[in-house]
């Protein structure tokens, strides 16, 4: 990390620095959900093959892109590698502390050279918290909904 983002990390407001922070623990969490294998993991994500309603108040519509900013800058100086199933295991647990349901998607394609790639992106009401630059190229194979209210 360099110096400039130190002076960065320093001057945001004690509520952003703390989602912040909140983002940096859960990206480290899911990261080591990851050494699981994903039969053992995909119980946690919510109940397959459903989803959340795409409703969601104004209010939580402000806190979601606030999420997605977090994820999306802490993301990238993590000193692991965070990734899209990262960032949307650990999207969805912020949000589910948040009582707030969520949707967890995994998408197949196909790179240039023909070879299947994978890729994972989070949705809550009409908002894509994470991988939504991308999700447009890949095709719907499983999908989670984490309803936080008690009903996963």
């Amino acid at each position: 990390m360099s110096v400039r983002n130190i002076r960065l990390l320093f001057a945001l407001d004690r509520r952003t620095l703390l989602l912040f922070f909140e983002a940096f623990v859960y990206l480290g969490w899911a990261r080591l959900l990851m050494r699981r294998p994903f039969a053992r993991l995909a119980p946690a994500l919510g109940t397959r093959t459903e989803e959340t309603s795409t409703q969601q108040t104004a209010e939580h519509l402000r806190l979601l892109k606030q999420i997605s900013n977090a994820l999306e800058a802490v993301s990238r100086h993590t000193l692991w590698e965070s990734k899209c199933l990262v960032k949307a295991i650990a999207g969805m647990k912020m949000l589910e502390r948040r009582a707030i349901d969520s949707t967890l998607y995994l998408g197949t394609a196909k790179d240039e050279r023909g070879r299947l790639i994978a890729h994972a992106w989070l949705r809550s009401g009409p908002l894509y918290v994470t991988g939504a630059d991308v999700m447009s190229r890949f095709v719907v194979v499983e999908k989670f909904a984490k309803r936080a209210r008690g009903q996963s």
